[in-house]
């Protein structure tokens, strides 16, 4: 069977990037070293929230939608695109593991004589596409030499290589992937031609670049200018807060201006896969050319901090009604990133829970897309905790996540403190001890 396309990495990105290829007609190989979404996919179940699983039924059922963990079905593929993860080592620096453990994976099947066909008169030059978010070089530099080493090939001369960082905003009904422009940049100009054309397959609208290094840019800037004006009304909430000003009124009525404002609003700290952790690429970057990322640093410093913001304000609700946190049981109401969502990865739920059970309280959560923990590099110990009932008997209840179901539950007649980190309770359904951090 000849793919016109291979996708390794079938998570948040690639599941979605995959069904929607899939849906334009193309005949689409999912790769993964997961097992089980491999057989979930071909089962044709969906394990991402917001992904339905009829959209991965319909496509299987097609054979548009193959999942495998056979690596070797790259040789029957005429492009390869990488959705691994990006994380941070626990020195805070890149770690491009898997993408480099990727490109030594798939370089053996990049020769000519596997996946490709005749085009008028010539060869068709297999093309490799990463969309995993990275530091700029990482493209036409580090894949690029593990690529050309296992494949005995030359990036741009026998085998296609460009760039297009994903741009996911799972849980938005707005989101969708054929509608969401596409920035892409190629090694050579002919690459970019090719990895248009694939993207043109699925994907309305293209944004070409000059390289890949500026489309590795483009999507750090997207990035750390989120995580900066975060930071900004983060620090404005601690600070209008000690003024009596409620920082969700005065964010309402400044995004009235119909110019020079996009409103942000702060949270209990950074979550997801790419806020807390793509501007820190660039900073490693920056200092192997000698310069200071004092605007990311900071941002960092202010949205690191935000989670011993919100266990102060613990602190005083508990002692609005004489206890401490040491021996208190917290309810904390949300362990998704972002709301309605199943996506925990760096969630700050969870350093709120650490931070917690380092000063004695006893703390439970609540999720209705979380119903237990799932194992994680981060915080393993964690792990098999099962989601509590929302009116489960506490001493706090603690909103860390504005998922729907909490905004229509009624608080009014709670009878312990509720500390809000979401302005996610209208006033109607507070409780009398309420308070927003």
């Amino acid at each position: 069977m000849k793919f016109d396309l291979s996708i390794v990495g079938l998570g948040y990105v690639g599941l979605p990037l995959g069904i929607q290829f899939a849906k334009s007609g193309c005949k689409v190989l999912g790769l993964d070293v997961d097992e089980v979404k491999v057989r979930e996919i071909s089962a044709g179940r969906s394990y991402i929230r917001h992904i339905p699983a009829e959209d991965v039924a319909a496509q299987v059922k097609a054979g548009r939608f193959t999942a495998s963990s056979d690596f070797s079905l790259v040789k029957q593929s005429e492009a390869v695109v990488i959705c691994v993860p990006t994380p941070l080592n626990k020195n805070r620096e890149p770690d491009i593991s898997y993408i480099l453990k990727t490109g030594e994976a798939i370089a053996p099947y990049l020769r000519a004589d596997g996946g490709r066909r005749e085009v008028e008169g010539g060869m068709r030059k297999k093309l490799v596409v990463l969309e995993s978010t990275t530091y700029p070089g990482t493209t036409d530099e580090d894949l690029r030499k593990v690529l050309e080493k296992g494949s005995g090939l030359k990036a741009g001369v026998d085998f296609h290589l460009a760039f297009s960082p994903e741009r996911e905003d799972p849980g938005n009904p707005q989101s969708k992937v054929a509608e969401i422009p596409k920035v892409v940049g190629g090694l050579t100009p002919a690459c970019l031609e090719r990895a248009k054309e694939l993207y043109g397959k699925a994907i309305k609208k293209l944004v070409p670049v000059s390289s890949t290094r500026a489309a590795e840019a483009t999507k750090l800037m997207e990035n750390i200018f989120r995580s900066v004006n975060i930071a900004l009304v983060n620090e404005l909430k601690i600070i209008y807060g000690s003024m009596g000003i409620d920082i969700w009124e005065v964010i309402e009525a400044a995004k009235t201006k119909p110019f020079g404002f996009m409103p942000f609003y702060p949270g209990p700290g950074l979550g997801g896969h790419c806020i807390p952790i793509d501007p820190f690429y660039l900073t490693w970057k920056a200092r192997e050319y000698g310069h200071p990322t004092r605007f990311i640093e900071l941002a960092g410093e202010i949205n690191t901090a935000m989670p011993d913001h919100v266990v102060a304000k613990v602190g005083e609700a508990l002692n609005s009604v004489g206890k401490p946190i040491k021996g208190s049981k917290i309810l904390l109401l949300g362990l998704a990133y972002k709301a309605d969502v199943d996506d925990d990865r760096e969630s700050p739920s969870y350093i709120l829970m650490e931070k917690l059970e380092a000063k004695g309280a006893q703390v439970g959560y609540h999720d209705p897309y979380v119903p237990v923990i799932r194992p994680s590099r981060e915080h393993s110990h964690l792990a098999g905790r099962k989601s509590a009932a929302i009116d489960a008997p506490c001493d706090l209840v603690l909103i860390s996540t504005a998922h729907a179901p909490f905004k229509t539950h009624d608080f009014s007649g709670l009878a312990v403190p509720l500390v809000d980190t979401r302005n996610c309770v209208i006033p109607s359904r507070r409780p009398k001890k309420y308070f927003q951090a």
